[in-house]
């Protein structure tokens, strides 16, 4: 318990922090000198629990504060006992895993460091111990009565305990010691001495597995975790380093070895999955590397020296070359046959387990990491064999998938071999598909064999009906239309049947053909009753949490891809309903069904109110910010209330009510602030004036908290609420975010460094207030007026010549190429307001003023063109007739038609106020109108149709 509470202590309290000064360096020292006279701890979880502590430690004091951590424990190493050494690589390990996971250059500096100083001692080390250990398994498989030889084993399995640590050290060293030589293309020496000496240990220890099964059960163990771990240890390193690895006197033993083990295992080996699975994953590793794909690329002319790229083309030559005689076409086949009718073949105990328990049989065999059980890596390894060589293995498997049909007539019902190899067969055509449908038509398999197997209903026929559901799925580019129908009839059949695993399997592979571009809801649509059915009726009898987010998942995307919802909506409401729940406390499941609901939503459209009484209540729950599952369910929860929003034909009070917990939500971060924005945008378009009575002051906070707070880009989007929010509420809304206000002027008198993002959120600001000058005058003049103003921009350290006012001005006159139509007008008109001005500084920018409005009135404006709202990038749902249905689209157009800057008459304003200016300033603006050029003064007369 004390170590544990040290370790986590580590964690908190060693570094300084703002809050916390941190442990002395006195104390930490004193700290380092204790645990490290701890090296011979007898109990190996508390050692186990020292080595973590003191390895972070080391991440964090390591070379600066503790430069003798490493010279300390190699002095330890030549006087220390079994125990002791073992301790010491122990943490040895943990310190080198720890460091090795720094990115910095430094640390990866040091860390090379380090490796040029231990390798050579670990390397013989390990040589050293792996001699002993050697020498002590011939003594006791030849020794009968090993009782009283207890000490003797307890020393020797210690040594292959430490072995172990050493070999996970030189693995550590190999990797994180030297640049990838994918990059440097230098060879990395020690790939060449390690890695053919890990194969002779593997190979000089399997023999043991068999021999120290039953008579030695603690050495047993230590034989598979040596093996799996030489072989995992190697494939690490050709990962990393594959041009070394590549060298002849690597890559051909290696390679050879495991391609031998995988199609010639001696037959204890058989049962040795793990150790079987590491050579397939070895010879994965080397057929899919990149680096040994020879390159197809040319070579400049006339190029001085060898280039990178060249010496990687010679290097990958080179390996092509080795891998080609490695790999015969008779290997090749060989290969693909041995994993095909051994691997892929379903064996007694598979058997056993899918009948004791589908579900666990489905996930295990389907959706497991493929590296984790026998038949999925196999499966792994061979797609990989036949991306490579398609061509030489497609006649291959059609001609073992023919032969498996004919050998096991489609009325055959007993478990055969004939039965297992067909099941094998169909497997690999349906890994296959994309290049076997060169020599195979899938009409013709579907009509000959598959659909006459698929009306077998006995028992045993789950096997081929499951693979059958497999094909199906992922056939499905290849499946043309008039076969669609017949395919989604058997999917849906098949989703029906009383086996979990091919429920399933249907299940996922009716996913893909609804997912996919060509499907025909044409064909598929009177099956929707009997689909809806079979997924409430299957998600009622899994048991499994995959499971269940499997078939919430198929249920989502029919949600997303089918248009009749509506006539099931009742039945989906009560499903949903019961599915939330029976979910208590299993977020993941939560997550699939959140997006389920949006969906949902978003079919039902503008009948979604028909579900608020299951919907409201969950949404309610999902963003409440003090909820159990807030971290987990918030994303997806506001997620489904933009929707929620979106497809509102009008407000209802408890929608309204859920207003203030977005305040809750971006007071904690801005993780969420893009559909946070949307939603905002929602509840002024649908809430209008009762939205903003009841929430006014959670408005104000929301957009003070936000503008000021933020970068550019996330700026941007909430300029555009805060321009809509004024156009619809010119009066309240300015008065009512003053403060927010203050701070878009700030923006827009501040300095943008031509940035383009600095440059976009200036002109946008200076927009609203141009809006807000054309639509309440009154306010913006008591706003730049205001003392707090002056004092904010003074305390950002903008200086301001004349006042506010005329600095705004000379903002819509610099920015006014960077705004949209619309926007262009406002700046227009506001700078036609300031025409009105008793000051004579407006004289000086009358010749300005007057040009951007006579290119805004020359130049027209396209009142609908471009949507200033940050919703424009959403599409939800179908298209709905807009003049029926109260669509979030129509509102939103409905209130720009009805804008009054798209109404009002920039020429009018410009010709109005004009003549109000010559009666302000007299002679004075005769003598500015003067100094016009002509040709501008004409362009002049004609934008105002002045004779």
């Amino acid at each position: 318990m004390a170590s544990v509470y040290f370790k986590n202590s580590i964690n908190r309290y060693w570094r300084k922090r703002r809050d916390f000064s941190g442990i002395s360096n006195e104390e930490k020292q004193h700290l380092k000198q204790k645990l490290l006279s701890h090296l011979r701890e007898e109990n190996y979880q508390i050692a186990q629990m020292l080595a973590v502590l003191i390895s972070k430690i080391a991440r964090f004091d390591y070379p600066r504060e503790w430069p003798e951590l490493f010279s300390f424990l190699a002095q330890q190493l030549p006087s220390a006992d079994v125990l002791t050494s073992h301790r010491i690589f122990m943490i040895l390990f943990r310190t080198l895993k720890e460091l090795s996971t720094k990115r910095l250059t430094a640390d990866q500096r040091n860390f090379a460091e380090i490796s040029s100083h231990l390798y050579k001692y670990c390397w013989h080390i390990w040589q050293s111990d792996l001699q002993t250990i050697s020498h002590g398994f011939s003594i006791i498989t030849q020794s009968y009565n090993s009782n009283g030889k207890e000490q003797h084993h307890d020393d020797l399995y210690l040594t292959c305990e430490r072995w172990l640590f050493c070999l996970k050290i030189i693995c550590q060293l190999v990797i994180s010691g030297f640049q990838s030589d994918a990059k440097c293309i230098q060879e990395i020496r020690p790939v060449k001495e390690v890695s053919p000496v890990l194969l002779n240990a593997a190979q000089s220890f399997l023999p043991y597995y068999t021999s120290l099964q039953n008579r030695h059960p603690k050495f047993w163990e230590f034989i598979k975790r040596a093996c799996t771990k030489l072989m995992k240890v190697l494939v690490a390193i050709q990962q990393r380093h594959p041009y070394s690895f590549g060298d002849i006197c690597v890559l051909q033993p290696v390679l050879n070895f495991c391609l031998n083990k995988i199609t010639d295992p001696e037959p204890d080996i058989l049962s040795f999955e793990q150790f079987l699975i590491k050579c397939m994953v070895m010879a994965k590793s080397v057929f899919e590397c990149k680096e040994y794909k020879p390159s197809v690329t040319g070579r400049v002319m006339d190029e001085n020296g060898v280039t990178l790229e060249q010496m990687k083309k010679n290097i990958s030559n080179a390996v092509a070359g080795v891998l080609t005689r490695l790999l015969p076409n008779e290997r090749i086949v060989l290969l693909c046959n041995v994993l095909i009718r051994r691997y892929f073949v379903l064996t007694t105990s598979d058997l056993e387990e899918w009948y004791e328990n589908p579900e666990v049989f489905h996930h295990e065999q389907d959706m497991v990491q493929w590296t984790e059980k026998l038949r999925p890596c196999a499966e792994a390894l061979y797609i990989v064999l036949f991306e490579n060589h398609s061509q030489l293995l497609a006649p291959i498997v059609v001609s073992i998938l023919q032969e498996a049909m004919n050998g096991c007539p489609t009325s055959t019902t007993e478990i055969t071999p004939g039965l297992l190899l067909k099941d094998a067969a169909y497997g690999a055509a349906a890994y296959v598909y994309y290049e076997l449908s060169n020599y195979l038509s899938f009409r013709d398999w579907f009509n000959g064999a598959l659909s006459l197997e698929l009306s077998n209903d006995h028992p045993n026929m789950r096997i081929i009906h499951r693979k059958v559901a497999l094909i199906l799925g992922q056939w499905v580019s290849e499946i043309k239309d008039d076969t669609k129908r017949a395919v989604y009839c058997a999917l849906i059949r098949l989703l029906q049947d009383k086996d979990l695993s091919v429920g399933l399997a249907a299940c996922r592979s009716l996913c893909l053909h609804v997912e996919d571009a060509n499907f025909s809801e044409r064909d598929f649509s009177d099956l929707l009753p009997v689909c809806w059915g079979s997924c409430f009726k299957l998600v009622k009898e899994v048991q499994e949490f995959d499971s269940k987010v499997q078939v919430l998942n198929l249920i989502s995307v029919l949600l997303g891809h089918v248009n009749e919802v509506i006539p099931y909506a009742s039945n989906l409401t009560q499903f949903f309903q019961m599915v939330w729940e029976e979910s208590s406390g299993e977020s993941l499941l939560r997550i699939q069904l959140l997006i389920a609901l949006r969906n949902f939503v978003i079919a039902l459209g503008y009948q979604s109110p028909s579900c608020y009484s299951m919907l409201l209540p969950i949404l309610q729950k999902g963003i409440d910010i003090n909820g159990p599952d807030e971290l987990n369910l918030l994303e997806d929860s506001m997620l489904l209330w933009e929707a929620t929003l979106s497809h509102a034909p009008a407000m209802v009070p408890q929608l309204l009510a859920y207003f203030p917990c977005l305040l809750e939500i971006l007071e904690r971060n801005f993780d969420h602030l893009q559909v946070a924005v949307d939603i905002i945008e929602d509840y002024i378009i649908l809430g209008g004036r009762e939205f903003l009575s009841m929430h006014a002051s959670s408005v104000a906070k929301l957009l003070d908290l936000i503008v000021g707070n933020v970068n550019d880009r996330e700026l941007l989007s909430i300029l555009p609420i805060i321009d809509i929010l004024i156009l619809c509420f010119p009066m309240e809304v300015p008065p009512l975010i003053s403060s927010t206000l203050q701070k878009l002027v700030v923006i827009c008198l501040s300095g943008d460094d031509g940035d383009p993002s600095k440059t976009a959120v200036k002109a946008s600001s200076a927009s609203i207030i141009a809006r807000i000058l054309v639509m309440n005058t009154n306010y913006l003049a008591q706003l730049t007026s205001e003392p707090s103003l002056s004092s904010v921009l003074q305390q950002t350290g903008v200086a301001i010549e004349d006042n506010i006012l005329l600095s705004l001005v000379d903002v819509w006159l610099d920015k006014v190429d960077n705004v949209s139509l619309p926007h262009k007008k406002a700046f227009g008109l506001a700078l036609s307001i300031i025409l009105t001005l008793r000051l004579p500084q407006v004289l000086d920018k009358l010749d300005q003023i007057l040009s951007v409005c006579t290119s805004v009135i020359l130049g027209g404006t396209d009142d609908l063109t471009e949507e200033e709202s940050s919703g424009d990038n959403m599409s939800y749902g179908r298209s709905h007739d807009e003049d029926l249905l109260p669509s979030k689209e129509l509102r939103r157009r409905q209130i720009k038609v009805s804008d009054p800057i798209n109404r009002l008459s920039l020429e009018n304003s410009v010709r109005d106020n004009l003549q109000t200016c010559a009666a302000l300033h007299g002679e004075s603006f005769n003598s500015a109108i003067a100094k016009i050029h002509p040709a501008a003064f004409a362009q002049l007369k004609q934008a105002l149709k002045m004779p």
